[in-house]
C-alpha cells in the first residue's frame, strides 16, 4: 500500500518515510503543499499524512482542493497545533483524523492502518428536492441552476428538511439535529431560520417548497424540476 507524506521538517519526513517503509507500506515524500497537492492528483494513494503549516499551501488548502475535486483518499493531519478549534478546521476542510506533534509512532501507525482499512470516503450524496439541489460536501445550494448563498446554520436547517424530504418535521426534531437537545433558548429560532429559508429559496424564484404544517412542523415539497 502506497502512502504520502508531506511535511517540511525534513528530518521528520525521513523518519516517516523509513519507518512506515519498515511497516511494509511504500512512502513517497513533499515537502510544500504545492508539491504534496500535485502528488496526490497524479498517484493513487491508501493514505495521505498531511502536515497543516507547509510553504506555498497549507494544509488546509491542500486537503480542501482535494476534497473540491472528488478526491476522497483518507487523510491524517499532522501538526504542532493542538487547539480545539485547529482540529475542528483540519476536520472540516475533509480531513479523517488528526494527530499532534510529537506523537507516537506507534501509535501513528494505528490509526493509519485504521484509515487504510476504512478506505477513501464515498462522496457524500448530492440531494435534490424537485428543482433545489443540495450538496453537502461542497455545501453548495441551486435552485434551477442558480446558486443560493446560505449561512451555514441556514445550510443546516435545510439539509435536514432536504434529507426528509415530504415528510412532517418539527420543530424540537430540528432543534435537536441542527443545534442539540440541550438546546435552552427559544424554540422559536427555528422559525426564524425557516423565514431565512423562504426568503432566500423560495419567494426570488415564485415557489412555496417549505410548507407549515399547523401544529406539526415543516415539510419540504418537491417543486420546479
Amino acid at each position: 500500500m502506497r502512502l504520502l507524506v508531506v511535511d517540511d521538517e525534513p528530518r521528520l519526513a525521513e523518519g516517516l518515510r523509513r519507518g512506515l517503509e519498515a511497516e511494509g507500506f511504500a512512502v513517497d515524500v513533499a515537502h510544500t503543499g504545492t508539491d504534496g497537492l500535485w502528488f496526490a492528483r497524479e498517484n493513487e494513494y491508501a493514505a495521505i499524512l498531511l502536515d497543516i503549516m507547509l510553504p506555498g499551501m497549507n494544509g488546509y488548502v491542500v486537503c480542501r482542493t482535494l476534497r473540491d475535486e472528488q478526491n476522497w483518499t483518507p487523510v491524517l493531519m499532522l501538526t504542532a497545533k493542538d487547539g480545539e478549534w485547529d482540529q475542528v478546521e483540519g476536520l472540516d476542510t475533509g480531513a479523517d483524523d488528526y494527530l499532534t506533534k510529537p506523537f507516537s509512532f506507534a501509535v501513528l501507525v494505528a490509526r493509519v492502518r485504521a484509515l487504510v482499512r476504512r478506505g477513501g470516503a464515498a462522496r457524500p450524496v448530492v440531494l435534490t428536492v424537485g428543482d433545489l439541489v443540495l450538496d453537502p460536501a461542497a455545501r453548495t445550494v441551486h435552485r434551477a441552476s442558480t446558486p443560493i448563498e446560505l449561512t451555514t446554520r441556514e445550510f443546516a436547517v435545510l439539509e435536514y428538511l432536504a434529507r426528509n424530504a415530504g415528510d412532517v418535521v418539527s420543530k424540537s426534531q430540528i432543534l435537536g439535529a441542527v443545534w442539540d437537545f440541550a438546546f435552552e433558548g427559544d424554540p422559536n429560532i427555528v422559525e426564524v431560520y425557516v423565514g431565512h429559508l423562504r426568503t432566500k429559496i423560495d419567494r426570488p424564484f415564485g415557489v412555496e417548497s417549505i410548507r407549515t404544517v399547523r401544529g406539526a412542523g415543516y415539510r419540504l415539497e418537491a417543486v420546479g424540476g
